[in-house]
């Protein structure tokens, strides 16, 4: 067979992909790993007592804001990461900038606290439920990304990974932030933050192994 007709057998039924389809796909997935890391929540933790008193809401405002300011870019540069390509268009600062501003404001925080303050600011009621609970929560957005993902064909599978991991991380946090009760910024950059980051670790170790197509 010559190459021309090769070339031409190969290109014989060929159809466009349709357009925003990833975008769809993808954002359709988070929306009901959403639903399903709030389900999880309540089923086993519950929502919080006072979920409704004026000077809670503030304070879960800052930690929902502070999840949503990570989903966003990450959703984006995943959408992009999930066609063969996408690399080139990432910015790891954006994804960084959320935890940055985070951490600033905990720094502050403990600044404007007396010291003999630190220890409980830091490390709240709940540290050691929080540690477990976001990323067991992660783990069902977390697969779902990755079957979705994978069928995309991403190239890059390290940085896939470690946006899926981010973005299960984020979703799980957000529906956690419910029914958590420690509210001091130190405590959500130590333990929201660092759940995040450590799911967003394991999805880049996993991603090579679990991406591959």
């Amino acid at each position: 067979m010559k190459t021309d007709d090769l070339i031409s057998l190969l290109s014989t039924g060929v159809e466009p992909v349709e357009r925003g389809r990833v975008t769809r796909t993808i954002t359709l997935v988070i929306g009901a790993s959403a639903v399903l890391a709030v389900v999880a929540m309540l089923g086993s933790h519950g929502l919080r007592e006072n979920l409704l008193d004026s000077h809670v809401v503030g304070y879960i405002l800052i930690k929902i804001l502070f999840t949503v300011g990570i989903l966003v870019p990450a959703i984006i540069y995943l959408m992009r990461l999930a066609r063969p390509g996408g690399r080139q268009r990432t910015s790891t600062f954006v994804v960084v900038l959320p935890f940055l501003a985070l951490v600033l404001l905990a720094v502050i925080s403990l600044c404007l606290a007396p010291a003999a303050h630190w220890k409980g600011m830091v490390l709240g009621r709940q540290w050691l439920e929080c540690l477990v609970s976001i990323p067991l929560i992660a783990i069902v957005p977390f697969a779902a990304l990755v079957w979705v993902v994978r069928k995309m064909a991403p190239t890059d599978l390290t940085r896939a990974g470690a946006l899926i991991g981010l973005t299960a991380g984020a979703v799980s946090a957000t529906g956690y932030a419910l029914h958590c009760v420690d509210d001091s910024v130190p405590f959500i950059a130590a333990w929201y933050g660092g759940t995040i980051a450590l799911c967003t670790l394991a999805g880049a170790m996993l991603g090579p192994r679990l991406l591959r197509w």
